[in-house]
């Protein structure tokens, strides 16, 4: 069928501010152990402490005014990147109150650790894998106005379609006004996009 499956490894992981516990039962030690090994405590760094001084609705308010702009958000030498949001920014039209108090709510109990790692912090890591190229069929959904295309390449490798070298079956559809949370902010042009791929290659 062709679509990539994902298979789930562990029956309960926990993340604490500063610590990432596993727990797995059976078949998933293995999985659990080598988890482990790879990836690490690691400690709170600079981002962690710049969050560390709000509470996490606030974090996530700052990250959905942020980075839901056409501008590549960045702080100047003395400021850190929660300084740049004005606290009297409303929210994007398409994100509620409602939506913020239940993502804070999540991201107080599991702290932004993990979210800052991946993929953020593992982007470098190598991989023992002699062909990089996907060759499963793929959907890349972008936002025209996702303020990630502002950095250096990255609209360029979609657009001209080099990016097809590392997925060769690359299907891409853009959504015109879409922002980095173009999943959020148009679901009505976006669940159809991936019904007609599933429907595709199913």
């Amino acid at each position: 069928m062709g679509v990539v499956s994902f298979i789930v490894l562990f029956s309960t992981m926990w993340q604490f501010d500063s610590l990432l516990e596993t727990m797995s039962k059976d078949s998933g030690t293995r999985p659990a152990y080598l988890f482990t090994l790879r990836y690490p405590t690691r400690e709170p760094g600079r981002a962690e402490a710049d969050f560390g001084r709000l509470d996490a609705k606030t974090v996530v308010r700052n990250i959905y005014i942020l980075f839901s702009g056409y501008e590549l958000p960045i702080a100047t030498e003395n400021q850190e990147i929660m300084d740049i949001v004005d606290p009297s920014t409303p929210l994007p039209p398409w994100f509620t109150e409602e939506d913020l108090s239940a993502y804070g709510t999540l991201y107080q109990k599991s702290g932004f650790l993990n979210s800052l790692k991946v993929p953020y912090r593992s982007i470098e890591e190598e991989y023992d894998i002699e062909d990089h190229v996907i060759k499963n069929p793929m959907l890349l959904i972008v936002g025209e106005k996702d303020y990630f295309l502002k950095f250096p390449g990255v609209e360029d490798l979609i657009k001209s379609g080099t990016v097809k070298h590392f997925a060769s079956d690359l299907e891409i559809e853009y959504v015109p006004e879409g922002s980095h949370f173009v999943q959020e902010q148009f679901p009505d042009k976006v669940n159809p996009m991936i019904i007609a791929f599933l429907r595709k290659h199913c």
